[in-house]
């Protein structure tokens, strides 16, 4: 069921960043942040709350989702619930028992082990568990609808489009599900993924009937929906190196679609554009991360493994700048707000950054605690959870 011997997550094993190495005395201490910071935008925190112990020691980027004024988030320990996106008022909850949460099968099966999304669409919430299911469930009452099992753990979030749930897991498997009763429809077997990987898979996004996802071998892959047929691939990453830190290509981002071109990155890879309906590459340069991208007009804006944030011009990959000033603090995937970029920290902090220059804008603190999934921006609003369950909802103020 395990994809194969797996790294932890880098965001929580520093050390492979940069000097590749697992000896403490090696690892490169956060930088610092100003004490004497003076915000130039305002940030007000609307409220905060919890769902269960959070991903925990797991290594996933558990993210919660929106939509329909609803935020959905989920917990390891088998904890899912919905609150209001305004208020954080919880509008329902549940969690799993000691017989499965669906009632079914072994009677000492454990509580499900929430990891894969949560994701909604309608009425129907879908989340995947680290003991390979893949549930559906009522979004309004969070009363069960079906299960599916799938080959292994289910580490990112599923994509719901039409009457199809497709489905990702860990040991290089896509799954099309039934919306409606969660059976199958075909899969896609990548073939052989890497001895060695990174912890976490990026998410999948579907377009104009095409899944784009990028792969543990550092490649960006095209997919039919109808059916999981190959489309074709492009490289992300080569995987040359001198050991098998140094080969390590993972594309663990998200895929960004901007009209008609797909921009990706991987680990130890390089930024690329790549024309959608063909496969075929338009630019590249080289860029190492392991989150997800994401772009504004003209920019697109990424942090690299050192956690230095970085813009692009997406016409040709030139640097626009570079931000050094949370460099090793170990930073989530950038997330879009206004003219601004919001990425979330090692401690507990969410950092609001100037999308022309990169310099700081605005400060708040969650917890004390990791944030290791991308920020999730919904209009004003940013929402972010830590890896103990905390949600926060901060506002940004107009100038």
């Amino acid at each position: 069921m395990m994809k194969r011997a797996m790294l932890l997550a880098l965001t929580s094993v520093v050390a492979l960043s940069g000097c590749h190495s697992f000896k403490k005395e090696n690892v490169q201490p956060p930088t610092p942040l100003d004490k004497n910071f003076k915000p130039t935008a305002q940030v007000t925190r609307l409220w905060t709350s919890s769902v269960g112990d959070g991903a925990g020691e797991s290594g996933v980027r558990l993210r919660p989702a929106f939509a329909d004024g609803v935020i959905y988030a989920a917990s390891t320990d088998g904890k899912i619930a919905a609150m209001d996106a305004t208020s954080g008022k919880t509008l329902w909850s549940k969690s799993s028992s000691t017989k499965g949460w669906f009632g079914w099968g072994d009677k000492k099966r454990k509580d499900a082990f929430y990891a894969g999304g949560p994701v909604a669409s309608g009425d129907l919430l879908v989340i995947g568990t680290l003991d390979g299911h893949v549930y559906g469930i009522n979004a309004k009452d969070g009363s069960p609808r079906w299960e599916a099992t799938v080959s292994s753990e289910v580490l990112s979030s599923p994509a719901i489009v039409n009457n199809l749930v497709v489905a990702r897991t860990a040991d290089g498997r896509l799954y099309g599900l039934d919306s409606t009763t969660g059976e199958r429809r075909w899969a896609y077997d990548q073939g052989s993924v890497p001895l060695l990987s990174l912890r976490g898979n990026g998410p999948l996004l579907v377009a104009n009937g095409v899944i784009f996802f990028g792969s543990d071998n550092g490649k960006l892959v095209a997919l039919r929906l109808d059916n999981g047929e190959k489309l074709w691939e492009q490289n992300l990453a080569s995987g040359e190196g001198r050991t098998e830190i140094d080969r390590l290509n993972d594309a663990d981002g998200g895929i960004l679609l901007d009209g008609s071109t797909l921009y990706g990155a991987a680990y130890h890879g390089s930024l690329a554009a790549v024309d959608g309906p063909s496969g075929r590459p338009l630019w590249a340069r080289p860029f190492s991360t392991f989150t997800s991208l994401d772009i504004n007009g003209n920019a697109i804006y990424g942090v690299n493994d050192q956690s230095q944030v970085w813009a692009f011009d997406k016409n040709g990959g030139a640097d626009m700048w570079k931000s050094d000033a949370l460099k090793y603090r170990w930073l989530t995937g950038p997330a879009v707000q206004s003219n601004y970029i919001v990425v979330a920290d090692m401690e507990g902090y969410v950092h609001w950054l100037q999308g022309s220059d990169g310099t700081i804008a605005a400060r708040e603190r969650l917890s004390k605690k990791a944030i290791r999934a991308q920020p999730l921006v919904v209009g004003d609003t940013v929402y972010v959870e830590d890896v103990k369950g905390r949600i926060g909802a901060y506002r940004l103020g107009t100038h």
